[in-house]
């Protein structure tokens, strides 16, 4: 079942004091207008994340004093009551809802008749890649998480050599290998710390490795993966043999990065407060679960909390920090939602789509319940290994025809492709005893060198990493224009063919080594900073 919705969108200011992003960027609204629908942007919406009204306008979205009435809105916070009292019966909300902090919401939305889309049970899956604000805004909250524990570290994070003396490198634990815990990776890492990172998914060591980190494990084994590619809750055990691991660790760190969560519940408590005692005076936490209670003990979401000389930084608002990049990788994440939600001028909520059902938390005031699963194509049930395949019942075969010719045998593609090595290797043989008997000392002199010359340069281009090959290969045809020599010393007094040869040779050669050689300066130009252009301060990969 698909149902139209309007096609006017309308993107309201955030109004939870320090949230500074917005659903709607000039850039957006340029894709969205191109497919034909209309936005109306509230007034002011995107001044704290770097957006003017003005460049709104430009795009082609309408700047109103109120978007309220408006059938269908996107907003990044979840509605507050007041917001969903001002909002049209029926309307059509997308935005983070996470009604397990706010079951009020849900009775509000409910009472208003109003379709509610959340977009972080929009499912983990490879399609639905592209429309995961989740992970679009981990990412960067992981990235930011690295540059405030630098801002609060009392001292470098790489390591520094000067006249004054040196320091060795911060070192980094980072709890929670997902989008954010590995954003978080890469970031100290360009930063120049030694990073250590823990998971209780398997997954994560291959991708904590290929980062430069070590990956830390416990000596109790027992999967931590989930649904959704979320960590499940461990056991007990397990979590004993965690709690270990981490104070051994605090000792040695400088920095704690925590990225823990399982969905619908309270975050975990991975750092109690006697984890927090081992670390030394100057230390720093940063809880990125604060909103969800915090993954240490000793948080306090939205503040920095300091104990025995730590800091605990306990912001809820890393993502917002940097509300120009966030809110454009929002954005983008509800465009590509948008091609979801039907084609042309006005929006559908098609029903039935395996990535909108999921996200629908009430159409018109009500729950929908679950896409049905889909059965497996059935499949003929496997035979018990003592069972012996029985046999076809006998049928007599019908007496051949009397002008029958007798069955030739059939040459099967492996006796052919056999019988086709065979002869071509009889062939090779031929010609190489032919050449040996009858071909001239020169030839066989030159022919040799031939053959060694590309078995060489194979071998040389074979061994070389698959990035390098464009760069290598100009370089090649560069100094491969020594042919030039050869034709140079064909050209002689009289014009014969040898001389006209020569003439070619010298020519394309000389295009050879010019057009060799000014590939490879531009490939290299790509891997120089340009004078007076700014040093890379480091950011995830």
């Amino acid at each position: 079942m698909v149902r139209a919705v309007a096609s006017i969108i309308g993107v309201p200011k955030e109004t939870l004091p320090g949230e500074r992003r917005v659903a709607a960027t000039p850039e957006s609204v340029k894709k969205l207008s191109q497919r034909g629908l209309s936005l109306h942007v509230e007034k002011g919406a995107g001044l704290e994340a770097g957006y003017s009204d003005a460049a709104y306008a430009e795009a082609g979205a309408t700047v109103v004093d109120s978007v309220w009435q408006c059938e269908t809105l996107f907003k990044v916070r979840p509605p507050s009551l007041d917001e969903v009292a001002k909002t049209k019966d029926g309307a059509l909300i997308v935005s983070l809802m996470q009604p397990e902090r706010n079951p009020a919401l849900v009775d509000a939305l409910k009472a208003k008749k109003l379709t509610a889309l959340a977009l972080e049970r929009i499912p983990r899956v490879t399609r639905a890649q592209k429309m995961d604000v989740l992970s679009s805004q981990a990412n960067l909250s992981g990235y930011r998480a690295v540059v405030e524990a630098a801002a609060h570290l009392q001292g470098f994070m790489g390591p520094q050599v000067t006249a004054a003396g040196s320091t060795p490198p911060a070192k980094v634990l980072i709890i929670g290998a997902g989008v954010a815990g590995l954003a978080a990776v890469g970031a100290a890492r360009a930063l120049g710390a030694e990073v250590r990172a823990f998971d209780t998914r398997a997954a994560a060591r291959e991708q904590v490795e290929s980062l430069g980190a070590k990956f830390l494990e416990v000596s109790l084994q027992e999967s931590g993966e989930g649904q959704g590619g979320y960590a499940k809750t461990m056991s007990p055990e397990f979590i004993a043999a965690e709690m270990a691991l981490f104070r051994a660790q605090a000792k040695e760190v400088d920095v704690i990065i925590t990225t823990a969560l399982v969905p619908g519940t309270k975050a975990p408590v991975l750092v109690p407060k006697d984890v927090v005692e081992q670390l030394r005076p100057g230390s720093v936490v940063v809880d990125m679960a604060a909103e969800q209670g915090g993954n240490c003990e000793l948080t306090k979401p939205g503040e920095v909390a300091v104990f025995n000389g730590v800091k605990i930084l306990g912001f809820t608002d890393l993502a917002s920090r940097m509300a120009a990049t966030s809110s454009r990788f929002f954005a983008m994440n509800l465009v590509h939602l948008c091609g979801e939600l039907g084609t042309g001028d006005t929006l559908t909520l098609p029903l039935e789509n395996d990535v909108v059902r999921p996200a629908l938390l009430l159409h018109r005031g009500e729950a929908l319940p679950a896409l049905p699963v889909k059965e497996p194509s059935p499949t003929a049930a496997p035979k018990p290994k003592d069972e012996a395949p029985k046999a076809p019942p006998h049928q007599p075969h019908a007496p051949p025809p009397a002008d029958a010719k007798p069955q030739q045998e059939h040459i099967t593609a492996p006796n052919r492709a056999a019988w086709g090595s065979t002869l071509g290797g009889l062939i090779v043989i031929a010609v190489l005893f032919g050449l040996g008997r009858f071909a001239p000392s020169d030839f066989l002199q030159h022919s040799t060198v031939f053959v060694l010359a590309c078995f060489v340069g194979w071998q040389v281009v074979w061994s070389v990493t698959p990035a390098l090959h464009t760069p290598l290969m100009s370089v090649t045809n560069a100094i491969s224009g020594i042919i030039i020599v050869g034709g140079l010393l064909q050209v002689g007094g009289s014009v014969d063919l040898a001389t006209v040869l020569g003439v070619l040779a010298v020519f394309f050669a000389t295009i050879n080594i010019a057009g060799g050689f000014l590939v490879t300066e531009r490939m290299l130009k790509m891997f120089r900073r340009e004078e007076g252009a700014p040093k890379a301060s480091g950011g995830h990969r």
